[in-house]
């Protein structure tokens, strides 16, 4: 370098300027840089400018050691914060100074402070922030449009978006606002007339926003060259204004039609001035010269003393004006009024006038006497009635109950209030009420019927037919439920015994039809066979071949006897069952069983898996559950299939209030498909068995269903089949 020529260039050159060597030292720098950058200004030729400027930004630091390698570069600002919380702009310029063979020796450096043209545009667009205010200028030369990032903010475009003059013109609504801007664009480039109007855009979100455009036009020798304007966002503003004007006519129409008195009193000036309403309203003459006079005369003598002490209470700033009284018209018609009013006070604090509004409430007078007197009669019905009556608010909580509706349940008054109707209703039936419910709450429907049941306080079950029907406030909302609950309990119960007396009588018919199926056709086919036996007896001579009809007969007469012995344990199980049930232990009985067929079971190598608990009882007759274990045991011995050994398995479980038994085997099986319909039925085989009779089955059915069970079965060929069977818990 040649530092002499240099030096002297860099130290009076009037930006900050500093020449720096290859390891960032300083060689000679501007008194301009020493004055903003140097902490410590003495000395400082051979110091690393990191130390010159100690707070020095990063970016600046990574930019000097790139421009080592070569790089020239400038930035155009950066920001950081000093330690002491204040925040500086630096922008700067780094050139490379080369030797003779192209290597970097050092590096000129130019720092520039901008910090306060950041602030003042930093509180620039602060101030377009808050106001919602962009701006926009269009180049007649050059065709451009140039908007600011708030102009571009208020029209929802990205910030890289380039307007162009006739995209800018689309985003103003079609129609009336697309043609006005188009008119005053051309009016200022045409005659350079200025505008200021307020026009709606669409966004590009579809959005429709109020805007304040203002433009207006630069003229070169008569000629415009530029137009340039600002945009306001005054969507908010302009909604309230049109809101107060739309709520200002409303209210205009509402005085107009409902017939509402307008008044204002000066209190100094002792003068009121009104709307037409008040002069009707009161029959006063519109020509009268007093008017808050004739008012007062038209007030009945009886409220006037009392409407002019409110009215001297307001004036005193004490309270608003409200009151309600009675008017006298000239013809004497009394009418029933209502007035508000409210002071208003000067800049010094002091009530200057009132102003109010007066109603004509004659006719809502009328209807309320009205109403008065349906509601005592509506409370009366629902106090005396001798149906359950409630009135439920949308929480399903008791608003009010009637004495009936408290015998019903059996609670106080008092005790029902703390509960709703969920929480006495019975649990099986509260879905079915709740849906209902909702729909009356979501509007599906005005009122429903249905049976339910309740729990009574005792704990009985307490049937009921409810009618519940929607009850809408003035506006038609939906304000309560008006509930009729009707005791039906008595009528169940008798409804009840009489399906049992009913079903007692079915189940006897269907016995006595099995007993005329037997009659009709097994006892006929006994007698048929006797008759002609002995008919052949007698004509018969051959005492060898009598000897052998002999026997025939005794063999008949014993299948007769067989067969009426069935009959007789039929009628035994429908007569005797509910009368001798008891709680017995079912592990307890199922043990004595296998202990009094162990020689068969051995004899057969069946092995058994018993696995019911110690805890289960069962309420039976103790012979009859006897009876259905030991067929079901003998049933899958005699079925067992010849190509296995017959694996019984035995088990229980708890459902409710039952004892659910299933009774399995490894046998021959059932075909369900082909025997399902008659497996119960008397004398019904399925398996080529000389000792299949048809008579267990049925037995063991008719004997589960007198102790109020049931049993089912699932089976298939040639795999096996389980008997579940149901009774109640002892």
């Amino acid at each position: 370098m040649k530092t002499i020529p240099t030096t002297l260039l860099v130290k009076d050159s009037l930006e900050a300027l500093a020449m720096l060597d290859n390891e960032l030292r300083l060689v000679t720098c501007s008194n301009a840089f020493i004055a903003k950058f140097a902490t410590a200004p003495n000395n400082l030729e051979g110091k690393n400018i990191l130390d010159i400027i100690p707070y020095t930004p990063t970016a600046l630091k990574l930019a000097l050691e790139e421009s080592l390698t070569g790089v020239n570069l400038i930035n155009a600002g950066e920001r950081f914060v000093l330690p002491n919380g204040s925040v500086q702009w630096i922008k700067w310029k780094i050139q490379c100074v080369l030797d003779e063979s192209g290597k970097t020796k050092g590096l000129m450096v130019i720092l520039e402070d901008i910090t306060k043209d950041k602030r003042e545009n930093e509180l620039l667009l602060r101030a377009e922030l808050v106001s919602r205010t962009g701006s926009w200028e269009v180049d007649l030369l050059q065709d451009t449009l140039f908007w600011s990032p708030m102009t571009r903010i208020i029209h929802e475009v990205p910030e890289d978006y380039i307007p162009t003059i006739a995209g800018g013109i689309n985003f103003y609504k079609e129609g009336y606002y697309r043609n006005l801007i188009s008119e005053l664009v051309n009016d200022a480039i045409v005659e350079g007339k200025p505008w200021d109007t307020e026009l709606i855009i669409v966004t590009t979100t579809g959005k429709e926003i109020w805007v304040r455009a203002k433009g207006e036009s630069e003229l070169v020798n008569g000629k415009c060259i530029r137009i340039s304007g600002t945009f306001q966002d005054i969507d908010e503003k302009k909604k309230i204004e049109l809101k107060y004007k739309e709520t200002a006519e409303r209210l205009k129409i509402a005085t107009n039609t409902s017939k509402i008195g307008i008044w204002d009193l000066n209190i100094e000036e002792n003068v009121v001035v009104c709307n037409d309403n008040m002069y009707s309203m009161y029959n006063i003459p519109m020509d009268s010269s007093n008017l808050l006079d004739e008012w007062m005369k038209r007030i009945h003598p009886e409220d006037l003393e009392r409407v002019q002490e409110e009215l001297n209470a307001t004036i005193a700033g004490e309270k608003p004006f409200n009151s309600q009284f009675r008017g006298v018209q000239p013809d004497g018609n009394i009418i029933y009024l209502i007035a508000y009013g409210a002071a208003q006070k000067n800049s010094l604090g002091e009530i200057v006038k009132v102003i109010g509004a007066n109603w004509d409430i004659t006719e809502l007078r009328s209807t309320q006497l009205k109403l008065e007197r349906n509601k005592e009669s509506f409370l009366d019905t629902f106090t005396n009635s001798a149906i359950g009556m409630a009135l439920i608010n949308l929480e399903g909580e008791w608003i009010r109950v009637n004495k009936t509706i408290c015998t019903i349940f059996g609670y106080t008054q008092e005790e029902l209030a703390k509960t709703t109707f969920k929480d006495i209703t019975y649990p099986e039936d509260l879905e079915m009420g709740l849906v209902l419910f909702q729909e009356i709450l979501n509007g599906k429907r005005d009122s429903f019927q249905l049976e339910k049941r309740y729990t009574h306080k005792t704990g009985r079950i307490v049937y009921a037919v409810v009618n519940v029907t929607a009850a809408k406030d003035i506006n038609g909302q939906l304000s309560h439920l008006i509930a009729q609950v009707m005791d039906t309990t008595s009528t169940k119960t008798a409804e009840k015994r009489l399906n049992s007396l009913l079903q007692v009588t079915k189940v006897q018919n269907d016995s006595l039809l099995n007993f005329a199926h037997i009659v009709s056709h097994n006892l006929r086919s006994h007698s048929s066979n006797m008759s002609m036996l002995t008919k052949f007896l007698l004509e018969e001579n051959d005492e060898e071949e009598r000897q052998n009809m002999i026997r025939m007969l005794v063999d008949a007469t014993d299948s007769l006897t067989e067969t009426i012995q069935h009959l007789n344990d039929v009628v035994q199980v429908k007569t005797d069952a509910t009368e001798n049930m008891r709680s017995v232990n079912l592990l307890h009985i199922l043990n004595q069983i296998e202990n009094s067929i162990k020689g068969l079971l051995t004899q057969e190598n069946a092995k058994t898996h018993i696995k019911v608990s110690k805890a289960h009882n069962v309420k039976v007759v103790p012979a009859y559950l006897e009876s259905i274990l030991l067929n079901l045991y003998t049933n899958s011995l005699k079925y067992r299939s010849p190509f296995r050994e017959p694996i019984l398995n035995i088990s229980s479980s708890k459902r409710g209030n039952t004892i659910l038994i299933e009774f399995n085997d490894n046998g021959l099986g059932i075909d369900l498909k082909r025997h399902g319909a008659k497996l119960f039925g008397m004398y019904k085989t399925f398996h080529k068995h000389k000792e299949a009779k048809g008579i267990g089955l049925f037995i063991t059915k008719n004997q589960i269903e007198s102790m109020n069970g049931s049993i089912t079965v699932e089976s298939t060929v040639d795999v096996g089949t389980t008997f579940l069977i149901t009774l109640e818990q002892g």
